[in-house]
């Protein structure tokens, strides 16, 4: 059953896919229908993964929490968010770009094996932790995205091409502060995800958390440098976009690097 379904939410994820992307195009078919009604799809395909990903999670001795487990989960919110995002946002290339890699995230989830459990006695704090920790990725994760669209925008602006695909999505300006407002909330997560793991770190070393840790705190210090510079100097443009990929690149490597070492390598 559980195969079933996933196989169901993965032909769903490519199937708004495609609508998106014909729609991005221009075809006239796609370009008719109402954007609801080709995200659709897309918000089913979220529903499924999520059932499959609790089967798959779950176990007699806890949550399974693995590599492909943490990328699955992660990727369902990002689809999610840009999901709901694109509604009125005009966001439907973000989406172009999430949906299949989610898609490939479900089916690598679904077959990889079980490693990393988070018991369900677990101190309810380390569950918050885990929690905060996925969402505010996932925010971050999707302002990552956005800014790599806001430099191809801001190349072809500045090259006198604003025709394409550019008539498609929300101007400059709007979309700066989308990836602010994004930067701003998954900050906010990282800030309580560190503050909450900091109660749980009693043996760095023995954890294999040194580098997890060091990793997240200069993400926390590019993304805090970044919003102080936007709001004392105004900060925007490729500066933004730069800061946003660092801090994004520093925090991935704290989180999926160490998880990649420790379940692959060591």
């Amino acid at each position: 059953m559980n195969a079933i379904t996933g196989l169901i939410a993965f032909v769903l994820y490519l199937v708004s896919t495609l609508g998106l992307f014909m729609r991005l195009k221009g075809d006239n078919y796609f370009s008719q229908k109402p954007v609801s009604t080709l995200l659709f799809p897309g918000f089913a395909a979220v529903i499924l993964h999520g059932f499959v990903l609790y089967e798959h999670m779950t176990s007699d001795n806890g949550f399974q929490f693995g590599f492909f487990d943490a990328a699955s989960s992660v990727a369902i919110v990002i689809s999610l968010l840009v999901l709901l995002m694109s509604i009125k946002r005009r966001t439907e290339i973000l989406a172009v770009v999430i949906l299949p890699i989610t898609a490939v995230t479900l089916l690598t989830q679904s077959l990889s094996q079980p490693s990393y459990m988070l018991p369900y006695d677990a101190p309810e704090g380390l569950k918050i932790h885990v929690l905060v920790s996925i969402i505010a990725y996932s925010i971050l994760g999707l302002a990552a995205c956005m800014s790599i669209v806001l430099s191809l925008q801001n190349r072809l602006l500045h090259n006198h091409h604003p025709g394409g695909w550019l008539k498609k999505i929300p101007p400059l300006q709007v979309m700066e502060k989308l990836l602010f407002d994004l930067i701003t909330s998954g900050f906010i997560g990282l800030t309580i995800a560190l503050a909450s793991g900091f109660i749980f770190l009693e043996d760095l070393l023995a954890q294999h958390l040194v580098h997890k840790t060091v990793l997240s705190i200069i993400a926390w210090l590019v993304f805090a440098n970044l919003l102080i510079g936007r709001f004392t100097l105004g900060w925007r443009g490729r500066t933004a976009i730069r800061w946003t990929l660092i801090g994004f690149a520093s925090l991935m490597l704290a989180y999926f690097g160490s998880k990649f070492v420790l379940e692959f390598i060591v």
